[in-house]
């Protein structure tokens, strides 16, 4: 069996989704990259996760064709190969449907930072992707993912490493890290922070939009002083949390 030591870093990762309640059903996957080798090993698509073994897990080079595996691999294979291929540093990518990410999805809304636990993790807003077009659609939607994904940190000059997420416009949320296990915690991480932002705009309206507070008491993003406080304590060149 080969990569044995990649297959159970993402099957754990893969199990974690629904122990950190990221995915009901089959509705997420993980997948790792051995860039030495050039092959990425991904849940098999459709699997339940009470039946998912590191042996079952599919392996597949970077035109997505298998390499080891029975199964058919996940329907977003397409979309992790393109995310490896335009984020070279990254070593793991998580994709789930978890609510209150998918709510700013469907919105089609950036997650904006409001405080400091986001900024921890995120360096300013999580973005959200444009919709795909019909062509795009049509043509290879899977592939097309990964390249508006690609395109829109592209076009706002971010860096996946310093915001390892987005939200993919009517859709929902992809994140990525070093490895499986980063990418998983990234996930968890976004998810939490997507739930703080929404309390933080709701609190702020009444039930059929209306603000209930001055102009000057509605959400607002973080000062940046803040956001590079927090984010930097952590990431920066001077980094001092932790031990």
């Amino acid at each position: 069996m080969m990569l044995e030591e990649l297959r159970n870093e993402v099957y754990r990762a893969n199990m974690e989704l629904p122990q950190r309640g990221l995915v009901v059903y089959t509705w997420g996957n993980v997948s790792g990259i051995d860039r030495d080798k050039g092959f990425v090993v991904i849940k098999p698509s459709g699997v339940e996760y009470e039946d998912l073994t590191p042996e079952n897990l599919v392996i597949v080079d970077m035109d997505c064709k298998i390499v080891e595996g029975s199964m058919n691999p996940s329907s977003d294979t397409k979309t992790h190969v393109e995310l490896y291929k335009s984020f070279s540093e990254i070593g793991g990518i998580v994709h789930t449907h978890s609510p209150h990410a998918v709510g700013w999805a469907q919105a089609g809304k950036d997650i904006p930072c409001y405080g400091t636990t986001h900024a921890d993790y995120f360096y300013g807003s999580v973005p959200c992707t444009r919709n795909l077009t019909a062509q795009e659609v049509d043509e290879d939607y899977e592939l097309n993912t990964g390249k508006v994904i690609a395109e829109t940190f592209s076009a706002r000059k971010l860096d996946p490493l310093a915001v390892p997420g987005v939200i993919c416009r009517s859709h929902g949320p992809f994140t990525w890290g070093k490895n499986p296990a980063k990418a998983v915690y990234h996930a968890v991480v976004l998810e939490e922070v997507a739930k703080m932002a929404m309390y933080t705009v709701t609190v702020s309206v009444d039930n059929i939009g209306r603000y209930l507070v001055p102009l000057d008491y509605r959400a607002s993003e973080a000062p940046r002083y803040v956001l590079d406080k927090h984010y930097l304590r952590k990431h920066g060149p001077n980094a001092y949390y932790g031990q």
